[in-house]
C-alpha cells in the first residue's frame, strides 16, 4: 500500500490529464486499481493534508494510464474491473462492459415480482459477464436463476462472479447459445431475460473506436437490421416459458416497435416498450399468452 499527502496525489493527478484522455476515466481507473473511490478524493481535496492511501504505487499506475492513452483500451478491460449497481464484476474482452442503461432491467422486474418469498425460474440468456443473474439472484434468493452464454470464457467469467460476490447457489450457468442448452426446461420458465446484440450493421460501422476496437463484435452486432437475435428469441421463447411466463428484452433505441411486433405476432399479451433513462424505448416486455 502506498500513502501520500492529498497535494502530492493532486499534482501528479492533474499532470496525468495534461498528457490526454478525461478526469472520469482516470478516476475510474484510480477507483478499480487504486481503491480510492471519486467522492473519497473529493473529500481529501477539502482537507489537503490529509493522506491518500493506495493499493499500488504512481508507478504501476500512471503505466496503465499511458497503455489506455496510447491503444484507447477500455478503462475497464486494462484493470479487469467493472461496477454495476452494486457488483465488482469481472471483465474481459470476451464480455459486454455492463452499461448503466441496462440496470433498468432489475428495476423493471422489480416492479413485477414483488413478493420476494415466491419461487419462481428465470434465464438469463446471453449472460455475458453474468451482471444481470448476479443482481437477481441476489435481489431474489428463493429463485432459480439459469444463465446461457454461447462463449465458453464468458460463461466461466459470469461463474466466477457469481462466486465472488455471493455465497448463494440458486443460479446455474450453461454453455450454447440462447435457448439451446435449457432443453431440460421446456414449459419451465418463468421470467426470460434477454440484452442481446442488436446494433444494426450500418449502426455497428459508426460506433466509437473504443467500442469498435475493444468490445466482442459478437455481443454487439445483430445483422443488417439489428434484429437477427432478437427475433430467434422471441420465436423459441413459447417452447420454454410456461403460460403466463414473460420476456424481457433489450434494444435499439429505434426498434421497440418493430420487436413490439414480434411479440404480438409470436402470441404475447400485456406487451409493452419501456423507456430507459434518456425517455427512449430501450425496453420491451411481453407476457406469453
Amino acid at each position: 500500500m502506498l500513502i501520500i499527502s492529498a497535494e502530492e496525489f493532486s499534482l501528479w493527478k492533474e499532470k496525468q490529464i495534461l498528457k490526454g484522455g478525461d478526469n472520469q476515466s482516470l478516476s475510474l481507473l484510480i477507483d478499480l486499481l487504486g481503491g480510492l473511490s471519486k467522492n473519497e478524493f473529493s473529500l481529501l481535496k477539502i482537507n489537503s493534508e490529509k493522506k491518500v492511501k493506495l493499493k499500488i504505487n504512481l508507478e504501476i499506475l500512471e503505466s496503465f494510464w499511458d497503455k489506455h492513452l496510447d491503444t484507447g483500451i477500455p478503462i475497464q478491460y486494462l484493470s479487469g474491473i467493472s461496477y454495476w449497481r452494486d457488483l465488482k464484476l469481472e471483465v474481459s474482452n470476451k464480455v459486454l462492459i455492463p452499461r448503466t442503461e441496462t440496470e433498468l432491467i432489475i428495476e423493471i422486474i422489480s416492479e413485477r415480482f414483488k413478493n420476494k418469498q415466491e419461487k419462481i425460474t428465470f434465464v438469463d440468456l446471453g449472460t455475458g459477464s453474468g451482471a444481470i443473474c448476479i443482481a437477481l439472484a441476489l435481489a431474489y434468493p428463493n429463485w432459480n436463476g439459469l444463465a446461457t452464454d454461447i462463449d465458453k470464457n464468458a460463461i466461466e467469467i459470469a461463474s466466477r462472479n457469481f462466486t465472488k460476490n455471493s455465497n448463494q447457489s440458486n443460479l446455474e450457468f450453461y454453455n450454447g447459445n440462447w435457448w439451446n442448452p435449457l432443453e431440460n426446461f421446456k414449459g419451465e420458465i418463468d421470467l426470460a431475460i434477454a440484452n442481446p446484440p442488436y446494433i444494426p450493421q450500418l449502426t455497428y460501422e459508426e460506433l466509437p473506436l473504443e467500442v469498435k476496437n475493444f468490445e466482442p463484435k459478437c455481443a454487439l452486432l445483430g445483422g443488417e437490421d439489428g434484429l437477427d437475435h432478437i427475433k430467434e428469441i422471441i420465436q423459441n421463447a413459447p417452447s420454454y416459458l410456461k403460460e403466463k411466463g414473460w420476456l424481457l428484452i433489450e434494444n435499439h433505441y429505434d426498434q421497440g416497435e418493430r420487436v413490439k411486433q414480434l411479440f404480438l405476432k409470436n402470441r404475447f399479451t400485456a406487451v409493452n416498450v419501456l423507456k430507459d433513462f434518456s425517455g427512449i424505448g430501450r425496453f420491451t416486455i411481453g407476457r406469453y399468452k
